[in-house]
């Protein structure tokens, strides 16, 4: 049922892709289309409270998509949200917002492919004094398992290859290359 409510939405987009990470792959999950489908993103953020419920105190997300999805498995456990932007190159919470002692954070972020947003919002949360009781993606398209020091979930798990700048299949390289994502 994921899946096809990924397909219908338009999430999954075939091609020769440079993903936010530099590597590239001819699958791209285009998060934002996922985002705009209420029903898709409340079937996968299901999947994710589902995964956490109890267990938490409040929900953080890093900008762009994270914070919808943050609000969303927030707004499903009944706990509040925290939104981690980034200012200067590094991951911090701002606005005036606080964790407060004690409070066990589940970090939640769309597609995770080598894992740096989230490990970087997860150092965010500890330096603010928050304890991480767990981690919850949209989609992993990770080729190996990361280890981010607290339970982890993914609402939707796909093989996906992707290959460094200097690895590229023959056959890829012959598609023209498109840039999508977010991270500059």
């Amino acid at each position: 049922m994921l899946e096809q409510l990924l397909q219908e939405s338009g999430a999954i987009l075939n091609g020769h892709f440079k993903l936010t990470s530099g590597r590239h792959s001819d699958i791209y999950f285009e998060k934002f289309r996922v985002l705009e489908s209420p029903p898709a993103l409340s079937a996968l953020c299901t999947e994710i409270a589902d995964q956490f419920r109890g267990q938490v105190d409040l929900v953080a997300g890093p900008t762009t998509g994270g914070i919808i999805i943050a609000f969303e498995v927030a707004r499903q456990l009944g706990v509040p949200a925290r939104y981690v932007e980034t200012v200067d190159g590094t991951k911090t919470l701002r606005r005036n917002a606080s964790i407060p002692s004690g409070a066990r954070l589940l970090v939640v972020d769309d597609v995770l492919t080598t894992g740096l947003s989230v490990i970087e919002t997860v150092d965010a949360i500890r330096a603010f004094g928050g304890t991480v009781a767990g981690v919850g993606v949209l989609i992993d398209r990770a080729p190996n398992p990361i280890d981010f020091g607290a339970p982890y979930f993914a609402s939707y798990k796909v093989e996906a290859e992707s290959w460094a700048e200097d690895e590229v299949p023959d056959w890829l390289a012959g598609i023209p290359i498109t840039k999508p994502g977010t991270r500059a």
